[in-house]
């Protein structure tokens, strides 16, 4: 009988890990396949149930749900309470355990591109779930100091609260989304991640939030990645590479948190190559 994975969203219909894992499949030689699960915020409870009552193996969480999926799930690992949040949904005989691969996906992104993380100095722009994610992602793999940036102060504090004793010994700060300040604060900057969705290819101001973020502040030496991989190239990378300066796109990191939970679910080495040529197809 094929196996069943799926993705957990809403909406959910735009996502690249339905073609990317479909192919990983197929490259194992895996009877499985991978659907979309439209589910509404209201319904989240009954979904993770079905999921559990119709066998499915193994499923993804997108957005709105990577918190909401919690409290129905029979266990979450030390790293995705750390992070409070669930990205990966394994199933264990009868059993649903929560995972998130987001945070080494993201490591692994920036460790192909040549990024030295260890001893980085890091603003993390944003303070939603891909920001948490990437604070403790970046904090487990050495970063010497990491400033979350929100354009509501108590946001970036309440971010850098939760976190601090996952993220130790890496110090944590918060800052407000003002550009002075922001300048000042990247001056010393080596490592730049844009986590919102402000760049979005439908964002209503993707440009001006570019300029908000006085990018030419930055040190020669540093790298601006944007976690937004639809556009692939966002008004902030396009910004960045006009100053001279590295960037990474958001396609990396997909690619990475998709091939750990490929990994989690077959116990299998993911074939990244076939999966990133999948997310690169038109």
């Amino acid at each position: 009988m094929s196996a069943t994975y799926g993705i957990l969203g809403w909406p959910v219909e735009h996502s690249r890990s339905p073609a990317m894992h479909e192919a990983a499949f197929r490259a194992r030689g895996l009877d499985a396949n991978y659907v979309c699960f439209p589910v509404h915020p209201d319904d989240v409870a009954d979904a993770v149930r079905g999921l559990k009552a119709l066998g499915v193996r193994g499923a993804n969480v997108t957005v709105p749900h990577k918190q909401a999926v919690i409290p129905y799930l029979d266990a979450i690992t030390h790293d995705a309470r750390a992070m409070g949040a669930v990205n990966t949904i394994v199933r264990e005989v009868d059993r649903l355990i929560g995972h998130n691969t987001d945070a080494p996906g993201l490591a692994r992104s920036l460790d192909d591109a040549g990024v030295e993380l260890a001893g980085a100095r890091v603003i993390v722009i944003g303070a939603g779930g891909a920001a948490r994610a990437t604070v403790v992602g970046l904090a487990a793999r050495g970063a010497s100091r990491i400033t979350v940036v929100a354009r509501r102060y108590e946001q970036a504090m309440a971010l850098t609260l939760a976190l601090t004793e996952a993220c130790a010994p890496c110090p944590l700060f918060a800052l407000q989304l003002e550009r002075d300040a922001l300048a000042y604060e990247l001056a010393e900057t080596t490592l730049l991640v844009q986590t919102t969705s402000a760049t979005l290819a439908n964002a209503a101001d993707a440009a001006g939030f570019a300029r908000s973020l006085a990018l030419e502040a930055l040190p020669s030496r540093a790298t601006v990645v944007d976690l937004v991989y639809r556009p692939l190239v966002t008004t902030v990378l396009a910004r960045a590479r006009e100053l001279g300066l590295n960037t990474v796109d958001g396609l990396g990191m997909l690619l990475h948190q998709g091939a750990l939970a490929f990994e989690l679910w077959t116990h299998m080495a993911a074939p990244l190559e076939v999966m990133r040529a999948a997310l690169e197809a038109p």
